[in-house]
C-alpha cells in the first residue's frame, strides 16, 4: 500500500508541475510609433506597437479616435512577429489622439492599454510627389515559436500515462492480496 501511495503522489507532482504557466513571459508594450506622449507634425499612415513576445495573428484590436472621438483607424491590422502595424486614415484634427488596444499572445493574459500622441498640423502643407510603393512578392514567412500548447499537451500525455502506470500497479496490489 505505500508503494501505491507514493506513485499517487509522484503522478500528482507530475500533473501539477506541467500545468504550471512561468510569469516570466508576461507581455509588454516596448515601443509605439508615434510615441506615447509625443507631438507630431505630420499625418502617419499606419501606427505600430512593439512589444515584448510574440503577437497572434488573430483576436486583436487596435482603435485610434480624433480629439472629437471619431475612428481614424482604417481597421487594418498587419502582425509580424512582436509588431502591430494599424492603418491610418489621414490625421485633419489638431489635438490629441487616443490609442486604445488588445493584444493577444499565446498563453498570456490580454495586453491592454491606452495611450495618447498630439497631432499638430502643418501650417503650410506642401505637395509631394509620389513614390511608388513596393510590395513584397512572396509574403512574410510565419514562424511557429513553438508556444506552450505543445508543452503543455505533452505534459497531460505523461500525466495520463503515470496515472495509468499508478492504477495498474495499485490494481495488480489489490489483485495480489487475494
Amino acid at each position: 500500500m505505500r508503494k501505491v501511495r507514493t506513485w499517487i503522489g509522484i503522478v500528482l507532482v507530475a500533473g501539477f508541475s506541467g500545468l504550471s504557466v512561468s510569469a516570466a513571459g508576461a507581455n509588454s508594450l516596448v515601443t509605439s510609433t508615434p510615441a506615447a506622449g509625443s507631438t507630431i507634425s505630420s499625418s502617419p499612415g499606419a501606427l505600430t506597437l512593439t512589444t515584448e513576445v510574440t503577437i497572434l495573428d488573430v483576436g486583436n484590436t487596435v482603435n485610434v479616435t480624433d480629439p472629437k472621438g471619431n475612428r481614424v483607424d482604417d481597421g487594418t491590422i498587419t502582425v509580424n512577429d512582436v509588431d502591430v502595424i494599424a492603418g491610418l486614415q489621414p490625421l485633419k484634427l489638431d489635438g490629441p489622439y487616443t490609442v486604445s488596444y488588445t493584444l493577444l499572445s499565446e498563453n498570456d493574459v490580454p495586453l491592454q492599454g491606452t495611450f495618447t500622441f498630439i497631432y499638430k498640423a502643418p501650417s503650410v502643407i506642401s505637395s509631394a510627389s509620389p513614390t511608388p510603393i513596393l510590395t513584397s512578392a512572396t509574403p512574410p514567412e510565419t514562424v511557429n515559436s513553438g508556444g506552450g500548447v505543445p508543452v503543455l499537451i505533452i505534459g497531460m500525455i505523461c500525466a495520463a500515462f503515470l496515472v495509468f502506470v499508478g492504477l495498474c500497479l495499485y490494481a495488480w496490489n489489490i489483485f495480489k492480496k487475494r
